[in-house]
């Protein structure tokens, strides 16, 4: 398996955004935001567990600058990586990743690494809400399928769409995080668009940096994602051939409440 690069022939899809949606900072700022915003969730001590217990190869949909997967890939459980954006993966490059974690450029809804199987494949940290069509979605699952060794198993998590908030069409911008970089403070503002019609919320992201209190420049990218209810998922994920399915409503694999705000999703194939 190759390591520490983009494998050019790992995948048949060619259709891969011409134009990287994170920029010079979003991608740098990732891990330092993330660190605070969603580290304390414990999901990549979840994914572990799934990696552990499956005991690899592990592919991971939408692995962005490996937050998750790199521990995977250090606790010696051969890894692949699958992300569209080009920034995000070089950003993972330069962190030295070991030689049993392979990285690949593709779509998670056309991607093609055949003849591979693999014992885990998941996607963290809502990735899989970037799919907005059905037709993406199933387009997505099925590639799973396709690609899971006998008896494997496939993990998402996603938002459980708070009544309360998503009645709320538009939030005005708002800080979410700060952190340090480069000596520089960065400050990070959100703002938030839905349209229950499509279930779809925009969300534009403004990275101020600052020196000595004083913003010095900015950058702001933009993204959608689609938000899903438990039975919606549940329904793609029998239509897709799986059914044995596990929700929790945490890391910490507690019952399905809704409330929590998270939707953890264990599925294998019947």
């Amino acid at each position: 398996m190759a390591g520490r690069g983009e494998d050019p022939e790992g995948s048949e899809d060619r259709k891969v955004p011409s134009r990287d949606q994170y920029g010079a900072v979003a991608g740098p700022c990732y891990d330092l935001a993330y660190e605070k915003l969603r580290d304390p969730s414990g999901d990549a001590a979840f994914y572990l567990g799934l990696a552990r217990q499956a005991r690899g190869p592990v592919l991971e949909l939408g692995c962005g600058s490996g937050r998750v997967l790199l521990p995977i890939a250090r606790a010696g459980i051969p890894c692949t990586g699958l992300d569209a954006s080009e920034s995000m993966l070089e950003v993972l490059r330069r962190k030295n990743p070991p030689p049993n974690l392979r990285l690949v450029r593709g779509r998670m809804e056309s991607f093609d690494l055949s003849p591979e199987r693999f014992t885990l494949v998941f996607s963290a940290f809502r990735s899989f809400q970037h799919l907005e069509t059905v037709e993406g979605q199933l387009a997505c699952l099925s590639r799973v399928r396709r690609h899971l060794a006998p008896g494997g198993t496939f993990a998402f998590d996603v938002f459980a769409p708070l009544l309360s908030r998503i009645a709320v069409a538009e939030e005005p911008e708002a800080e979410d995080v700060r952190f340090e970089l480069d000596g520089e403070e960065v400050v990070r503002f959100v703002a938030v668009r839905r349209d229950p019609a499509r279930q779809t919320m925009d969300c534009s992201f403004r990275y101020e940096r600052r020196r000595e209190g004083r913003a010095v420049s900015e950058e702001t990218f933009s993204t959608r994602l689609r938000y899903f209810f438990r039975y919606e998922l549940e329904h793609l994920l029998v239509r897709s051939g799986f059914t044995k399915l596990e929700f929790f409503g945490g890391f910490d694999r507690r019952p399905y409440d809704y409330v929590s705000g998270e939707t953890v999703v264990v599925a294998r194939a019947g």
